[in-house]
């Protein structure tokens, strides 16, 4: 079974035209896929119609077996996990760990599995000694890893990272590329950076005018610059 499917799926905000049409692809377990396209081609809005924020207009997304749409909302998003591009957008409670703890207490699940759930995801991410800090004080670095701790913490099947790299200096961005490759989820990520893209994926899905316009390894896509420049890349 696919992790994600995507058939001849549409979505957009009304009452505009949709952002997405007729899109259609499969991402099997286990990989990791770069989402790429210009600005406006409909990478977050894809990213926002996995986890059922923008539902079908037509056509059918499916996560781990289950179907996007209204009745199947919370079974969708215990399976995929998504990181918004600004951490700012994210991040609310007062402290990083209060942060991390959000999700699964909003499952409700036992205190003591809280409290282990965030220790160990903390500890996986070497961001352990942040855990009393105020999250508005965090660099860009340290949010964007608190901010895939609160994502990590619910276990999902498949993780959305929407502009993963984005306000990380050198460093912080060398870090997030060595956490993702050692993640189990299945990855798809929007980017605009070609070198994480190639570093951390396999295969890369390109899309344009809100369409998939290519769908192949990420080596043959980033190697056809005919195809990039007409891609709008």
């Amino acid at each position: 079974m696919p992790m994600l499917a995507a058939d001849r799926f549409t979505a957009g905000y009304a009452p505009r035209e949709p952002v997405l049409r007729d899109v259609s692809f499969t991402i099997r377990t286990g990989e990791r896929v770069a989402l790429l396209g210009a600005n406006g081609s409909g990478k977050t809005t894809l990213l926002l119609a996995v986890v059922g924020v923008l539902l079908p207009a037509s056509g059918e997304m499916r996560v781990g077996g289950a179907t996007v749409g209204a009745e199947n909302l919370a079974a969708v998003r215990q399976k995929a996990g998504l990181l918004l591009q600004n951490p700012d957008d994210q991040l609310f409670m007062p402290t990083v760990a209060e942060d991390v703890a959000f999700g699964p207490r909003n499952y409700r699940l036992p205190e003591d599995e809280i409290a282990r759930r965030v220790a160990a995801t903390l500890a996986r991410l070497n961001i352990a000694p942040l855990s009393g800090r105020i999250t508005g004080k965090l660099s860009g670095g340290e949010k964007r890893l608190v901010e895939l701790a609160g994502v990590l913490v619910l276990s999902p099947e498949i993780l959305l990272l929407d502009e993963p790299a984005t306000f990380l200096d050198p460093r912080s961005r060398r870090n997030l590329i060595e956490i993702l490759l050692t993640l189990p989820q299945t990855l798809l990520m929007a980017t605009h950076d070609f070198a994480l893209a190639q570093a951390v994926c396999e295969r890369a899905l390109v899309l344009k005018d809100g369409q998939v316009f290519a769908d192949d390894k990420i080596e043959k896509i980033l190697g056809d610059a005919a195809g990039l420049r007409a891609a709008g890349l």
